[in-house]
């Protein structure tokens, strides 16, 4: 072997060893990590996971069809916003279904490095790699006979997406280092806060993946969308948090509910959680009242006469992307003004220009020349 393919070899070994290193501290550190999150939800009150609670029309129409496809073996794809209960929904699907006896597997796909979300969902045999001593069992073959959750399918990159589209339309998997595909019974159901259709058109998720996902959507409206359910589920979170901090139910006066009524809870149901738990934390009395909410209600400007010049009409991505234009030729191009001025990350607004320029779209530049 010459110097140059001898050195190639060295730096492959190095970096299936680094690779390796970092997986075998994941899977050290995994079974206590459990461990510990299980303690956490045995001690915490009722989450929003624990009960499919609601009053809105909107969501009995969600139930309706819950109950016309939790029998049948297709995906389902599952959108919304986070914080809406996405999870619960998915979850509320295995049990209404004839699977419900078996698993209920749940991973987070944007939560992980690539290499450690194949592993973890495909598994590995015993020598696939450095450091591999025994026999990994993924979640698809977890979850057989029953359904495996994909969170957040949309962060998973474009090679474990191919492996994905395989395994849903082969009913098959095979693990890192297998000698042959292995055949698992699972159902998939796959959630996402992302605009999954402008991911497929950016070519950031795959389209044939998608379409195998879109057999059943689910759209769960924003909590701001659902009054009847912000007042069932505060009530629901105030008797729990009440009862397990205080020992005995609390009370909430007319004017601290038409306070929650009138806020629009950016973070859905994870937030009112959040806002119920703290106020009762808090509260001197068995009374909740309306300074016991603290809310991060943003001020609108009073003056309504520019909502007359609205672009009415036109899509909302074209009113955005036009948006920040105009802002970025406000600020002569100026980057950080301009996403100082929008109130976005520095960050986000790069992301933004960078997909204004796949489309062919004209970014006005930075008098300097560069980036500021």
């Amino acid at each position: 072997m010459n110097m140059k393919s001898n050195n190639g070899a060295i730096a492959h070994d190095v970096e299936e060893k680094v690779s390796s290193h970092d997986y075998l501290n994941y899977m050290k550190d995994k079974q206590s990590r459990e461990k510990q999150q299980q303690q956490q939800k045995q001690a915490a009150a009722p989450a929003p996971q624990a009960n499919f609670i609601f009053a809105d029309e909107k969501m009995l129409r969600i139930r309706e069809i819950i109950k016309q496809i939790a029998d049948a073996n297709v995906p389902v794809l599952i959108t919304g916003e986070s914080g809406t209960g996405k999870e619960v929904i998915a979850r509320m699907i295995h049990m209404s279904s004839n699977r419900k006896v078996d698993p209920f597997v749940a991973i987070n796909c944007a939560a992980l490095p690539p290499n450690l979300l194949e592993s973890e969902l495909f598994g590995f045999e015993k020598g696939a790699f450095t450091g591999a001593h025994q026999q990994h069992i993924g979640k698809f073959e977890q979850a057989n006979g029953g359904t495996l959750l994909l969170d957040e399918v949309t962060e998973t990159d474009q090679n474990l997406q191919a492996k994905l589209l395989r395994a849903l339309q082969e009913q098959e998997i095979e693990r890192i280092g297998g000698n042959g595909p292995i055949k698992v019974n699972t159902r998939i159901i796959a959630t996402t806060n992302r605009d999954i259709t402008r991911s497929v058109k950016d070519g950031r998720f795959r389209q044939d993946l998608f379409y195998r996902l879109y057999v059943i959507h689910l759209e769960i409206p924003p909590l701001r969308e659902r009054p009847k359910d912000v007042e069932v589920l505060t009530r629901h979170f105030l008797k729990a948090f009440s009862i397990q901090f205080k020992g005995e139910p609390a009370t909430l006066t007319a004017d601290a509910m038409q306070k929650l009524l009138k806020y629009t809870w950016p973070g859905n149901v994870r937030e009112l959680q959040n806002v119920i738990q703290r106020a009762v934390l808090m509260a001197t009395s068995n009374t909740i009242t309306a300074k016991e909410f603290v809310l991060e209600q943003k001020k609108v400007d009073d003056d309504l006469e520019w909502v007359k010049h609205l672009p009415i009409g036109r899509k909302m991505q074209e009113v955005e992307t036009q948006f920040i234009l105009e802002t970025l030729r406000t600020h002569n191009g100026n980057r950080t003004h301009s996403a100082k001025t929008l109130g976005i990350s520095l960050r986000t607004l790069r992301n933004k220009i960078n997909e204004f320029n796949l489309e062919g779209l004209e970014v006005p530049q930075p008098a300097s020349g560069k980036a500021l």
